[in-house]
């Protein structure tokens, strides 16, 4: 075969150069031009991008500098922000609903996706809602609260919550009948998790993702589970890293909490949020100045908890906001109160699937009923913290009874802390690098935290010092000018001396009277 031979006809050899016909030459000119456009629409996507983000970042700021920066006193209107699986229902239910009565809450978003929260003296706003909330709130009279948690933790609990709520649906022939039973429990006085933000998205999709393998099973008859992994059981539900991977985590969770502390959830009031946030998830660089909004946020807000430091957050929740509420004054109508409440327990929280429209979240019954007791006294921070471990003692009783129930429908499939061992390290980093600002933030908050909490623990012993220094000043003249720290050291050796005189003396007596009837 000849030199020439071995080339494409359309390609001519001349003098031991290879020439192109002017087809190809054009060919090459176009991919040149077509490389260098797609690269220059890159660039203006990115600059676009970037001006679209610090246009948001710098008003947001500009907006929260004429705010009140007396952030550590409750004002006229506190706004709890719940990042779903923080564990803020457990403070809306047993802190919350002790403080204030159900006539001071504004409209819950917990019953649709928007509202209008406006409402004459309402004091207490508790939803999902994401930041942009604000801006149709008195922003100088409205605190702030919220609860952060680890990133890869919350993630995992979506995604549990998600699979616990579309399997109660299971109950149901087919997602025809289930989607049927869900429009019509949506009545006046129910609320179904289906209207809460981000359940009204996520376990639709899960929902009908089950359905899906549960036909799928009964065509092949006989499925056996080999794995009791969790998380990846293929036969029975979606396997986590599908679900991470999916555009819907990607809109909703990844991200979630510093995207809805800022006020960039794809249910947010902010026009530009949704741009915002792609091109934030589009180009990770951009996603700094998300961050550092986020965390003047915090910052800016009355209480911070996080979920892994649970008694120290509530102990921290019930001496900050709770000392204050309280400070305001308690109403002590018990009659009203208990009328309150009883009007409040009708409502129905709906559990999805079921037919019976009665059944009721089990966090009403508790809330009604410890709550009654404790308003109808004089509250302090003390009762408040015995009323709140007593109500979620029977909360997590419920939420464990309701989860084990729905989860017997997906049976080998089972959620515990245990089964958390069985994700795989891989997609753990999977989770830390699609939260990366979520990540950034939780480290921020317990920096927060720690600083809140110390701060709080020095307060309460400058008060028992004070306490201490109320004492006649003939007791006080007894130690002479010994300083207040050794003071404070010596008293729980002081009472126990005290303690043991007064048991000397008791003995004693006895003794006298015994002697006494023997003479």
């Amino acid at each position: 075969m000849s030199t020439r031979s071995r080339f494409p006809h359309n390609m001519v050899w001349n003098r031991g150069t290879m020439k192109l016909n002017p087809i190809w030459k054009l060919m090459a000119l176009g991919s040149l031009l077509l490389a260098s456009v797609i690269g220059s629409f890159a660039e203006l996507d990115f600059g676009h991008c970037e001006r679209v983000v610090k246009n948001w970042a710098d008003s947001s700021s500009s907006r929260e500098e004429h705010v009140n920066n007396d952030k550590r006193s409750l004002k006229d209107l506190l706004f709890f922000l719940h990042v779903p699986r923080t564990g803020g229902r457990t403070y809306f239910h047993c802190f919350l609903r002790k403080l204030y009565d159900s006539s001071e809450e504004c409209p819950r978003s917990y019953d649709k996706l928007h509202f209008n929260p406006r409402k004459e003296k309402c004091k207490l706003l508790a939803t999902h809602d994401d930041y942009s909330v604000m801006a149709k709130l008195p922003r100088e009279r409205t605190s702030v609260m919220t609860i952060v948690r680890d990133p890869i933790a919350r993630v995992l609990s979506t995604y549990e919550f998600s699979v616990e709520v579309a399997a109660r649906f299971l109950v149901h022939p087919n997602l025809t009948s289930a989607s049927r039973m869900s429009s019509r429990i949506r009545k006046s006085n129910v609320i179904s998790t289906l209207d809460i933000w981000p359940w009204t998205y996520l376990v639709p999709w899960m929902r009908e993702d089950l359905f899906a393998r549960r036909d799928a099973r009964k065509v092949k008859g006989v499925v056996i589970i080999e794995d009791d992994n969790p998380y990846d059981m293929e036969e029975m539900l979606m396997p986590l890293r599908k679900y991470l991977d999916a555009p819907t985590a990607h809109d909703i969770i990844h991200n979630g909490a510093t995207f809805q502390i800022t006020g960039l959830t794809n249910n947010s009031y902010l026009s530009e949020a949704h741009e915002v946030r792609h091109c934030v998830q589009k180009y990770k660089s951009l996603g700094e100045h998300v961050l550092q909004v986020a965390k003047r946020r915090l910052d800016s807000m009355l209480y911070v908890g996080l979920t892994e430091e649970h008694r120290e957050s509530a102990s921290l929740f019930a001496n900050v906001v709770g000392s204050q509420v309280l400070s305001q004054g308690v109403p002590s109508d018990a009659t009203a109160k208990t009328k309150t409440f009883r009007s409040e327990a009708s409502v129905t929280i709906s559990e999805p699937g079921s037919d019976k429209s009665n059944i009721q979240n089990g966090t009403s019954e508790v809330a009604s009923n410890i709550t009654t007791e404790a308003k109808s006294g004089n509250m302090t921070v003390k009762t408040l913290m015995e009323v709140y471990e007593g109500c979620i003692t029977h909360l997590r009783k419920s939420q464990g009874t309701r989860r084990a129930n729905s989860l017997k429908r997906i049976s080998p499939a089972n959620f515990t802390k245990g089964t958390r061992t069985r994700v795989p390290r891989e997609v753990i980093q999977q989770i830390k690098s699609l939260n990366n600002l979520d990540v950034e933030l939780f480290k921020y908050a317990k920096e927060i935290f720690a600083k809140e909490h110390e701060l709080v623990s020095k307060k309460l012993i400058s008060t028992s010092k004070r306490s201490i220094g109320d004492l006649p000043s003939e007791i006080r003249n007894v130690f002479g000018e010994m300083g207040d720290e050794k003071l404070w050291k010596l008293l729980p050796m002081a009472l126990i001396l005290l303690l043991l005189f007064l048991l000397f003396l008791f003995v004693n007596a006895r003794r006298r009277r015994t002697s006494k009837v023997k003479i």
